[in-house]
C-alpha cells in the first residue's frame, strides 16, 4: 500500500482536491506501517535475502549515479521550448496550442 502525500509537482496544489480529513487519515496510518520501500527492506532483510550493508551499498551506489547524472546533464544544451509539447499529444488541443 502507498499514497502520495505530497502535492504532484510545484505547480499542484493537492488541498484544493483532497479532503483534509483524508490526508491526515493517511498521513497517521503510513506513519504506523513506514513506507513501501522501507516494509520491502525489511522484508527481505528479515527473509536473509539481503544485507544491511548490502542495503547501504546499494543506496549509496543509487546516490552516485544520480549525481554522475546530473552532473552530465548540467552541461548538456537546454532544448527548444516548444519541444515541451513534443510526444505529449497526438495532436495539440487548442488550449494547449494557445499557452504554445
Amino acid at each position: 500500500m502507498s499514497y502520495r502525500v505530497g502535492d504532484h509537482s510545484t505547480s499542484d496544489f493537492s488541498q484544493r482536491y483532497r479532503d483534509e480529513e483524508e490526508m491526515k487519515k493517511w498521513g497517521h496510518l503510513l506513519e504506523k506501517v513506514s513506507n513501501p520501500i522501507h516494509r520491502l527492506e525489511k522484508y527481505l532483510t528479515n527473509k536473509g535475502m539481503i544485507t544491511e550493508e548490502k542495503t547501504a551499498k546499494l543506496r549509496n551506489d543509487a546516490k552516485l549515479s544520480v549525481r554522475e547524472s546530473l552532473k552530465a546533464a548540467s552541461v548538456l544544451q537546454k532544448p527548444h521550448l516548444d519541444s515541451l509539447f513534443e510526444d505529449v499529444y497526438e495532436s495539440i488541443p487548442p488550449h494547449i496550442e494557445a499557452q504554445r
